[in-house]
């Protein structure tokens, strides 16, 4: 059977289903990657076949868009990307994919799968990486902007997030995914985060004790583990410069705003003063340059990569956005971290660290070196904190998420 890999977003939505296809390729399976066009380097570096969605010029535009980091205009400019790759997935599945002899494995944003499920009767396997994309009355998230709403009952927060789909969610994505649906003879979406669970299997690459499983949960998801994927990033080892300036000093402070934060600058000029504030040594993990002053303090290097799961576990903690795929780096490494929410998820994964007693968050807007230096003192001085990083870190080592939503979509291969 033919298994086409479809992941639409950035790296944290491309490295997870690019990791799942370098394991099934080991055991075995012949796999094709459909990706936006600037992952082409890291499925050739990984010996993925790969097809590319859309022009790195497109891709380069999205990301740097003034409102994709915005808590709520973002979800327009995210789904203007996604709008863009829809048909251009369908079409590519509907050339390559015959049912029953295709498995398609999609993440959330592939919206295109979806469709050829619908339209081809393929069998389509979804792939969430983040609990905020999992509805639940019992246990909904926090979405973003709804800062407050981390206090009100859950029931509440639940119709916040219907709310979203009807006026948020639903106008940036429907009008285009329908118009597409009604010219292939299919009826409309009323509810895109209802739609696009598979009806098939749906994987959540997550461990049950950062989201426990609710009742009211769809009964065809299946929960694995955390992707611990960074080694199929730009680099699996880390810089010559870095090491040395690793083992030249005390643990430092990592400091990341994400691979396709290109609006940083306040973010990274409040990490400088920190460092400085707080007498540490720090790392500025910032992939473009211009996000930084051209010549930095004594005590801090910046690197436009490196892989966490190498750079973690010789420092003292981790300040980011709140990426899951970031924040499972820092649970692995048994570090804790400070995380300062942008838009998507982030403010979710924050609110998760902060109930679990494994770090602490800060808005952007307060976000300056003053009350991150308290933080930080407090996080590190913490004991209790520490004992909730290393009983991570050991849950940690005795999971592995890929494997396991691998042993998954082999079994759907063998029903």
């Amino acid at each position: 059977m033919q298994i086409q890999l479809v992941a639409i977003g950035s790296h944290g939505d491309v490295l997870p289903i690019l990791a799942l296809g370098v394991e099934l390729t080991r055991r075995g399976r012949e796999v094709v990657l459909a990706a936006p066009a600037p992952f082409a380097a890291l499925a050739a570096r990984a010996g993925i076949a790969f097809h590319a969605l859309g022009t790195p010029v497109a891709y380069d535009r999205a990301i740097r868009h003034p409102d994709l980091w915005h808590p709520r205009r973002g979800v327009s400019a995210l789904f203007a990307q996604v709008s863009d790759l829809t048909e251009e997935t369908y079409e590519w599945l509907a050339r390559r994919g015959r049912a029953p002899e295709t498995l398609v494995v999609a993440s959330s944003l592939s919206l295109g799968a979806r469709v050829a499920q619908d339209k081809l009767d393929l069998t389509v396997v979804t792939v969430h990486a983040m609990p905020l994309l999992v509805e639940s009355r019992h246990a909904a998230p926090l979405l973003p902007g709804f800062g407050l709403a981390r206090l009100a009952p859950s029931r509440l927060r639940h119709w916040i997030g219907r709310g979203a789909d009807r006026y948020v969610i639903g106008p940036a994505a429907l009008p285009r995914l329908n118009a597409l649906r009604a010219r292939l003879g299919l009826g409309p979406v009323r509810r895109l985060r209802h739609w696009w669970n598979s009806p098939s299997e749906v994987l959540l690459m997550f461990p049950d004790w950062f989201a426990a499983p609710q009742a009211d949960w769809l009964p065809q998801v299946v929960q694995t583990g955390f992707p611990i994927v960074d080694h199929l990033g730009d680099t699996d080892t880390l810089t010559p410069e870095l090491t040395d300036f690793l083992e030249r000093g005390p643990a430092p402070l990592v400091f990341t705003y994400g691979s396709a934060m290109r609006q940083g600058q306040r973010f990274f000029a409040t990490a400088i003063a920190l460092c400085r504030r707080m007498n540490r040594r720090g790392v500025l993990i910032v992939p473009q340059g211009d996000q930084i002053p051209a010549r930095l303090p004594d005590g801090l290097i910046q690197v436009p990569y490196a892989p966490l799961s190498a750079l973690l576990p010789k420092s003292a903690a981790l300040i980011h956005h709140g990426g899951i795929g970031t924040v499972a780096q820092a649970l692995a490494a048994g570090i804790p971290q400070l995380i300062v929410p942008v838009a998507f998820d982030h403010f979710d994964e924050g609110e998760r660290v902060r109930r679990l007693g494994l770090g602490a968050t800060l808005s952007r807007r307060r976000f300056t070196p003053a009350r991150a230096a308290r933080a930080l003192d407090s996080l590190l001085g913490s004991p209790e904190v520490g004992r909730r990083c290393r009983d991570a870190r050991s849950r940690m080592a005795g999971e592995n998420g890929v494997s396991s939503a691998c042993d998954r979509i082999e079994a759907m291969i063998a029903a």
